[in-house]
């Protein structure tokens, strides 16, 4: 609770219960959008590492079917 101020006691008014639901309200939705954001970079975190891997096993194929065709080539 608030100090109260030049001797009177403290109340509470409608506007500033008002004020202060609103803030409860808007540190609700920043927590949940941040919940939200951090499940998103998790998941996109998931995505680049799916892609890094089909990106090396692009390459491991590429790579050999150019050693086996090497390998045919020379006796």
């Amino acid at each position: 609770m608030r100090e109260p101020r030049y001797g009177f006691e403290h109340f509470e008014c409608a506007p500033g219960l008002r004020l202060e639901a609103h803030e409860r309200v808007a540190k609700l939705q920043f927590d949940s959008l941040n919940r939200r954001l951090d499940k998103i970079e998790q998941l996109i975190e998931r995505l680049e590492r799916r892609l890094w891997l089909t990106v090396y096993g692009v390459v491991g194929v590429i790579l050999s079917q150019a050693i086996q065709s090497l390998m045919n080539v020379s006796p």
